[in-house]
């Protein structure tokens, strides 16, 4: 059993882009997804809605097809992270469809959902609501939904994740590390974005007020 949590934590941490990893086994040796929630929440905290203070990002209620893409892109090398990398290497389509299905499926809570309407009284929200037309970069809003709630497979959430995940993503796309998306479209938006733009959009987005679940 031990061995078992283990290796599932590992490919928590690693679909966090953590600092530690294992080697996985396949699902069905490890007593199924349902040990998932018992592991996973030792670094995404209770019920799976990430942590702020480490950077660990939300699980719970993201996209299965969304989760999965991210997977296969680290199988294939288009995504980057070597801990990913190391586990989704070893996941079968079986074990992406489990995970992400199980992850999907977890009660996650409902943000506020401002739409270009809202207004925008600080840089982040400006950014988030108006864009930056000048240098060629839409508003947040435009491709992930009102409040950055998230559009299917390629648009992941915003809303409610910590400042710190979606600034490394950022910074990421920035430096070439990651280019998953379609057109190069966040590459072209992150090296945009000055420094103050990057952290004042990522604390807009952690700081959305949340309700109850959905």
């Amino acid at each position: 059993m031990r061995a078992s949590r283990l290796s599932l934590l590992g490919l928590c941490v690693a679909l966090s882009g953590g600092a530690f990893a294992f080697e996985p086994l396949p699902l069905a040796q490890q007593g199924g997804v349902s040990q998932v929630m018992l592991t996973c929440t030792a670094c995404h905290g209770d019920a799976l809605m990430g942590v702020a203070a480490a950077g660990f990002p939300r699980l719970a209620g993201l996209s299965a097809d969304y989760l999965s893409k991210q997977l296969y892109d680290f199988k294939a090398g288009k995504r980057f992270n070597p801990y990913m990398q190391q586990f989704a290497a070893g996941l079968s389509d079986q074990d992406i469809q489990s995970v992400t299905r199980f992850f999907a499926a977890l009660p996650a809570a409902q943000y506020a959902r401002p739409n270009r309407a809202a207004a925008a009284s600080d840089l982040g929200a400006r950014l988030a609501l108006r864009g930056a037309w000048e240098r060629n970069v839409p508003e947040c809003v435009s491709c992930h939904g009102p409040g950055g709630v998230g559009v299917g497979k390629t648009f992941p959430p915003l809303a409610g994740q910590p400042a710190a995940y979606l600034a490394n993503q950022l910074h990421d796309w920035q430096k070439g590390i990651r280019h998953n998306d379609p057109n190069e479209l966040m590459g072209h938006i992150a090296k945009a974005l000055s420094e103050e733009e990057i952290q004042a959009v990522s604390d807009y987005f952690a700081g959305l007020p949340a309700g109850g679940a959905q």
